[in-house]
């Protein structure tokens, strides 16, 4: 039975690679931070099929993804996925209560989202929030209209690419700084007329991730890695984790999402040889252990 990387799974507020063997069962080897990891891909890199609900369904045809692919998915599992996902729309019925929420990345990086409400605050986990907040709870589609207007009023993104995101976790404002920029762009929110009547509006409470993450130990420009290759090996120390990504010490940051789909072997020994870039708005540890 082959075990295939998922990519990083936060579960409890921590971060840890998931694992899937062909659909035959799940598992997770959680992170830890100023712990060795080395690890090399082997095989080929292969489509996870589609996950709903906490179960997997395998691709029906094994297909081969390429290896620079930010999605582990063929054509095919990708089309599925995106038809059942909360972003398509496709289920506007759906009876769970939703939350609307405001995430910051960094100066100047915000956007307004929904996540279904029993997830709690894993999607800011998963995105790389590093401060957030709630603004309202209540029906799916009252979530929606919510979103679009506080989008249109605020002047924020409905996403922001991981590559900006990466370029200012080394060097965030102060907590307080943070706060005070999730407080602000809360405020003006709330004081926004034509919010749905049956989305509950809620107080502000800034969450900050910046520990969870790890974020206080970064420092200096970092270098991001642009794919895995079969035989391509990642060696060093964790130093953090945000969203999918994982960061080195010595300022590799691999996005797990490259990971997924792939066989991974333990690597002692080996350093790192995977093709990496400088991130666009910046200008080999020997280490044994996996995940």
């Amino acid at each position: 039975m082959t075990w295939r990387c998922t990519g990083i799974r936060w579960s409890g507020g921590r971060p840890a690679v998931g694992w899937t063997a062909d659909g035959r069962g799940e598992r997770t080897s959680p992170l830890v931070y100023g712990a060795p990891l080395a690890f090399a891909a082997r095989g080929e890199r292969r489509c996870l099929g589609v996950r709903r609900a906490g179960k997997r369904t395998p691709c029906p045809a094994g297909a081969a993804v390429p290896a620079a692919a930010g999605n582990a998915q063929c054509p095919e599992c990708a089309r599925l996925d995106r038809s059942l996902s909360v972003a398509a729309d496709t289920n506007a019925g759906d009876p769970r209560p939703y939350r609307v929420y405001l995430a910051w990345f960094g100066p100047g990086l915000a956007k307004v989202g929904i996540t279904a409400e029993e997830r709690g605050a894993a999607r800011l986990l998963e995105q790389g929030a590093v401060s957030w907040a709630w603004l309202g709870r209540g029906p799916l589609m009252a979530g929606r209209r919510t979103e679009e207007l506080l989008r249109a009023a605020l002047g924020v993104p409905d996403r922001i690419p991981y590559a900006r995101k990466r370029a200012v976790r080394s060097r965030l404002p102060a907590a307080a700084d943070r706060a005070g920029a999730v407080a602000a762009l809360h405020a003006e929110a709330a004081a926004l007329e034509g919010w749905p009547q049956s989305l509950e509006r809620l107080p502000c409470e800034v969450v900050d991730h910046a520990a969870v993450f790890g974020l206080d130990g970064l420092d200096g420009p970092a270098r991001t890695g642009t794919a895995m290759a079969s035989g391509g090996a990642v060696a060093g120390r964790l130093a953090a984790a945000a969203g999918p990504d994982l960061h080195f010490s010595d300022g590799l940051v691999l996005d797990t999402r490259l990971l997924a789909g792939w066989e991974l072997a333990a690597a002692a020994g080996r350093t790192t040889d995977v093709p990496v870039a400088a991130l666009p708005s910046e200008g080999g540890a020997r280490q044994d252990g996996l995940f």
